[in-house]
């Protein structure tokens, strides 16, 4: 019958007399044969799994989601004014959707000149109520708690947050709290949550910060694959305050170009709300709107 291997997750048995081979699965998970039985039970397996896959039920599309998609010219181009008045025609959900910007950037985030972290102040807001934390002690946590901060303090917030009580949208931290924050990194820094001076979320003047964040000012910054997705207000703004919301975004954007980014910076861009679908936008003409060019 030729030599067997047997691996982590089938047991084999020889009957030598007979000269034949009998497998039987082992009850231990992970175990796996080599040998010249194997072809025909690997195959078995596929058949098996592939008609299970073929029997699983396929993902439905809603008739609303359906009729949406077709209202949407997938090759066109839009300009920013048109993107944003189909993107509000379209937001039929039954709750208020989110405006977003999604902009597929010509940069690879794993070289340090090639990202964005940065912040915006939308004109107009995003139309959502913001928690603001503050890490700091004695004139700057007064200020910061006149000026509307959720959440005020040092020792006290640092152990509720290393406790994983993130109970906020926005972390800000005077610059005497930045060393006590080295040992939360790891639950602040997967969430977003790490203040950073170039985020503006480093700062000696707490109480104006915390004015411009519940004011409607944004962090973002690019992801793995070199993409920002922004929200910018939403759904139910006048279509003139989402456009000028977009155009602060984008010259944000702009203004904020990585050292490292050579030639074009965007490579294509698409506005859609929550539950919309994606409309293209003409990145020459989106530039031109922010007054970029």
């Amino acid at each position: 019958t030729g030599p067997l291997t047997i691996q982590r997750g089938l047991a084999s048995s020889v009957d030598d007399s007979a000269g034949m081979l009998v497998l039987f699965a082992s009850a231990v998970q992970g175990w796996m044969v080599r040998g010249p039985v194997a072809a025909p039970l690997v195959q078995q397996q596929q058949q098996q799994l592939d008609a299970a896959r073929a029997a699983a039920p396929a993902m439905k599309v809603s008739r609303r989601a359906s009729e949406n998609a077709g209202k949407v010219e997938e090759e066109k181009l839009y300009s920013p004014e048109e993107a944003v008045a189909l993107m509000k025609e379209l937001a039929t959900a039954k709750f208020t959707e989110t405006a977003e910007l999604h902009g597929n950037l010509n940069l690879d985030p794993k070289y340090n000149d090639q990202q964005i972290r940065t912040t915006v102040a939308l004109p107009h807001g995003t139309g959502k109520s913001v928690r603001v934390a503050v890490l700091a002690e004695g004139a700057a946590a007064d200020e910061a708690k006149a000026a509307g901060a959720d959440l005020v303090g040092m020792a006290d917030l640092i152990e509720e947050i290393a406790a994983g009580n993130l109970n906020f949208e926005v972390l800000l931290a005077t610059p005497p709290a930045m060393p006590k924050l080295a040992k939360l990194g790891k639950v602040l820094g997967p969430k977003g949550l790490m203040p950073s001076p170039k985020a503006g979320t480093v700062t000696a003047a707490p109480g104006e910060a915390v004015g411009e964040f519940k004011a409607g000012k944004i962090e973002f910054r690019t992801d793995k694959q070199g993409i920002v997705h922004v929200p910018f207000g939403k759904c139910d703004f006048e279509a003139g305050s989402l456009s000028e919301n977009l155009a602060a975004l984008t010259k944000t954007i702009e203004k904020n170009r990585p050292s490292g980014c050579k030639g074009k910076l965007w490579s294509t861009a698409t506005l859609s709300s929550t539950m919309g679908p994606p409309i293209k936008l003409d990145v020459a003409a989106l530039r031109t709107f922010a007054g970029v060019v």
